[in-house]
C-alpha cells in the first residue's frame, strides 16, 4: 500500500479434524474473502489443513496423502492473485514430520518454514509426532513444486524496501529467545505467527502481553492467528484468538471463539523510522534465504483507526490512569527542584488552561513537601486585553484552591515603557510582546525579592508553534508543562476537576473559556484574540506535531492521515492550510526552543534541546513544504 501501509489479516477457519479436503474448502473460502478486501498478507493457524488435535492420526498415510491434495487445491486458488498466504500444515520429508508454515502466492509455493520449538509439557505432546526444524536449510518438493525449506527465511516484497516478513510458529513465541528476534536482526519488519494455542483462564491476556512486548521490543508488526472452533474438545478447547500488533500496541484483535478474518494495516514506514531512531537494530551475520514476492505499493485503502488525539488515550480508564501518572511526574519533579533549591514557587496566573494546570501541579508538590500553601507566590497581572471572564477564573481558583493570588496591574508600567521606547500606540507585535515581557519581569523580580522559583506554564504545543514571546512567557526557572501538548492539558485539567469536587466548578469554567493570550483589548467584555484562529486548531496542530516529530513522517503522509481522520470536521484544503502554517511556524521558531528552561520529559515527544530535539535554527523548511505540493 501507499505510504508503507500493508493490509494484513489473521484468519481462523472452521476446522474439521483429520479432514484436509474439508479444511481446504474453509481455507479457500477465507482466502477469497480476504482477497475481496484487498488483503495483501494473510495468515492461517498452525496445522489448519488437518487440525491441531489429530494425535496419532498425524502419522497416517491417509492424512499425509490428503494434505497434499488439500494444499494443491489451496495453491490453485491463489493463482492470479497477489495476496500472500501462509497456511499451517504438516509436511513429511525424509521420513520426518514437521509442523510448517507454507507460503503461497499466485499459484506458487514460495517457501516452507518448519516450527523450531516443540512443546512436550502439560497438555502438549508435539514431540511425539513432529521434529524440530532448527538449523534446517534445504530444498523440498511439495505439491510437485521445488521450494526452499528452513527456519531462516525472509519473504521480501519486490516493490518496497520496508516490507520483509519472518515466520515463527506458536511455541516459538513463548521461549526465552524467540526466532522472531533473529528474524528481525536479519531485516524482518513483520512477524507472522501461525498458532494453535489452547484457551485457559488468563491465557488470552498472557498471549497479548507477549505479543505486545515482542512487537515493541523488536519494533515490528506482529500478526497472530490461532486455531479455533472445530478442533477436538476431548481435553482442551481453542478460541481462535487473532491479534495484530505494531510497535508495542495491539491495533486489532478478534473476540474469542469466533471464526473468520481480522483485518487491518501495519505501517512499515513507521517501523522503519523507529528502528533508525533507536539505532540498535544492527544486522547480524545471518545466512538467511531471501525469497521475493510480488507486491503493489501504490494502492491505499486505509481501514485502521487513526486517533484524532494521538497524545490522549482513547478509553476513559487508560486516560484517568495516564492523567494521574503525568500529574505525579510533574509534581514529583517540581517538589524535587523546590526542595533542592529551598525556594518557593512563583507562578503567574492568567485564568487560562496552562496556568491552571501549573498551579494544580504546584499544589501537589507542596503537599509532597509538606509545605504550607501560604508559601505559594501566585500573581495575576491584568493588562489591556484581560477579560472579565479570565479574572473571574483567577479568583475562582484562589477560592477553590485556597491559595492567595496577588493582583499587580501591568497597564501603567506598560504604557510608560511603550512611551519610553517611542511606540506609536498601534496594537502591533511590540505592543503585545511588551506585555508578556513585563509580566515575566514582574515574576522574576518577585522571585529574587522573595526567594522564589518562577514556574513556567507554557505547553508543548506552544513550544512547537513558537506561540510565546521570546524572553517573555517563553522564559522561566522551571517549565513544568513544557512536554505536555495542549490537547492533553485539557484532559489533565478535566481529570482534576472530576477528582476533586471543590475544583470542579472553576476548572469547568476554565475549560469552557476560549484559548487566548489576551494581549489585545476585549470588546464589550468579549475576547477578540483567539489563539486557534491564528495558529490553527490545537487538535490539528498536535496531530501534525505527533507524526512529524515522533515518527519523522513525510508531510504528504501526515496530510493523508489527517484528512481521513478529520474528514467530518475540516476539508482537505483547510487541513493543508493549517499544516503549511504549522510547518512555517515550527521551522522559524527553533531559536526559541534552543534556550528552553529545564523541564522533564513526560511523553514520547519532547522538544528540549538537551533531550530529544536538536535542530539547527537555520534548517530549511522547503522540502517539507514541497512534500505538500
Amino acid at each position: 500500500m501507499k505510504f508503507g501501509f500493508v493490509k494484513v489479516a489473521a484468519a481462523t477457519p472452521y476446522l474439521h479434524v483429520a479432514d484436509p479436503l474439508a479444511n481446504s474448502k474453509e481455507i479457500i473460502k477465507l482466502i477469497k474473502q480476504a482477497n475481496s478486501y484487498n488483503v495483501e498478507v494473510l495468515v492461517f493457524p498452525e496445522l489448519c489443513t488437518t487440525g491441531y488435535t489429530c494425535g496419532e492420526l498425524f502419522l497416517s498415510n491417509v492424512i499425509l496423502s490428503s494434505v497434499n491434495n488439500a494444499l494443491s487445491d489451496i495453491c490453485k486458488t491463489t493463482l492470479g492473485k497477489k495476496i500472500l498466504v501462509f497456511v499451517g500444515s504438516p509436511v513429511c520429508t525424509n521420513n520426518k514430520l514437521y509442523s510448517c508454515a507454507i507460503a503461497l502466492q499466485n499459484g506458487k509455493i514460495l517457501g516452507v518454514v518448519p516450527k523450531t520449538f516443540l512443546p512436550a509439557y502439560s497438555e502438549f505432546y508435539e514431540a511425539r509426532h513432529f521434529v524440530s526444524g532448527n538449523n534446517i536449510a534445504s530444498e523440498i518438493n511439495i505439491c510437485g513444486q521445488n521450494c526452499f525449506f528452513g527456519t531462516d527465511i525472509i519473504f521480501e516484497a519486490k516493490n518496497t524496501k520496508t516490507l520483509k516478513i519472518g515466520v515463527e510458529i506458536c511455541e516459538d513465541m513463548f521461549v526465552p529467545v524467540p526466532p522472531s528476534s533473529r528474524h528481525v536482526k536479519a531485516g524482518a519488519s513483520i512477524i507472522l505467527n501461525l498458532s494453535a494455542s489452547n484457551e485457559l483462564v488468563g491465557k488470552s491476556d498472557y498471549r497479548k502481553t507477549l505479543i505486545k512486548a515482542q512487537s515493541g521490543r523488536l519494533s515490528c508488526g506482529y500478526v497472530y492467528a490461532s486455531a479455533g472452533t472445530g478442533e477436538s474438545v476431548s481435553d482442551i478447547i481453542f478460541s481462535g484468538h487473532r491479534i495484530i500488533a505494531e510497535n508495542g500496541e495491539i491495533i486489532k484483535e478478534s473476540p474469542l471463539f469466533e471464526t473468520g478474518l481480522t483485518i487491518t494495516e501495519i505501517d512499515t514506514q513507521k517501523l522503519d523510522y523507529e528502528r533508525r531512531r533507536l539505532n540498535v537494530f544492527k544486522t547480524g551475520v545471518f545466512n538467511y534465504k531471501v525469497i521475493k514476492f510480488d507486491f503493489d505499493a501504490n494502492t491505499t485503502n486505509l481501514t485502521r483507526n487513526i486517533s484524532p488525539l494521538p497524545f490522549v488515550p482513547d478509553d476513559s480508564n487508560s486516560l484517568y490512569n495516564r492523567a494521574e501518572l503525568i500529574l505525579q511526574m510533574q509534581s514529583q519533579a517540581l517538589a524535587q527542584r523546590l526542595g533542592f533549591t529551598n525556594l518557593n514557587a512563583v507562578i503567574g496566573i492568567s485564568g487560562g488552561l496552562d496556568s491552571a494546570l501549573a498551579l494544580l501541579v504546584v499544589l501537589r508538590s507542596y503537599k509532597l513537601l509538606e509545605r504550607d500553601l501560604e508559601g505559594i507566590i501566585a500573581v495575576t497581572m491584568p493588562g489591556p486585553g484581560t477579560s472579565k471572564k479570565t479574572l473571574e477564573n483567577v479568583y475562582g481558583m484562589s477560592e477553590s484552591f485556597e491559595v492567595k493570588i496577588k493582583e499587580i496591574s501591568i497597564i501603567e508600567a506598560l504604557n510608560k515603557h511603550l512611551k519610553d521606547i517611542g511606540h506609536d500606540g498601534n496594537k502591533n507585535v511590540s505592543y503585545e510582546n511588551a506585555q508578556a515581557r513585563e509580566r515575566t519581569q514582574v515574576l522574576m523580580d518577585i522571585a529574587n525579592e522573595q526567594k522564589g522559583l518562577v514556574i513556567g506554564t507554557g505547553d508543548l504545543s506552544e513550544n512547537a508553534l513558537g506561540w510565546c514571546t521570546y524572553n517573555g512567557d517563553h522564559m522561566s526557572m522551571y517549565a513544568i508543562n513544557a512536554s505536555i501538548p495542549k490537547t492533553l492539558v485539557k484532559y489533565l485539567v478535566s481529570y482534576e476537576a472530576k477528582r476533586v469536587e471543590k475544583y470542579e466548578k472553576v476548572l469547568t469554567d476554565i475549560l469552557n473559556t476560549e484559548i487566548s493570550p489576551e494581549l489585545l483589548p476585549s470588546k464589550d467584555g468579549k475576547i477578540l484574540q483567539k489563539t486557534e484562529h491564528i495558529v490553527g486548531p490545537y487538535e490539528l496542530c498536535d496531530f501534525f506535531l505527533y507524526y512529524t516529530v515522533r515518527f519523522g513522517q513525510s508531510p504528504d503522509k501526515t496530510l493523508f492521515l489527517a484528512t481521513k481522520t478529520f474528514s467530518k470536521k475540516y476539508s482537505k484544503k483547510e487541513v493543508k492550510t493549517y499544516f503549511v502554517n504549522f510547518i512555517e511556524r515550527f521551522f522559524s521558531n527553533q531559536f526559541k526552543r534552543n534556550c528552553m528552561p529545564d523541564s522533564i520529559k513526560v511523553g514520547t515527544v519532547s522538544l528540549s534541546p538537551r533531550g530529544d530535539w536538536r535542530m539547527p535554527t537555520e534548517a530549511s523548511k522547503e522540502q517539507w513544504l514541497k512534500s505538500l505540493k
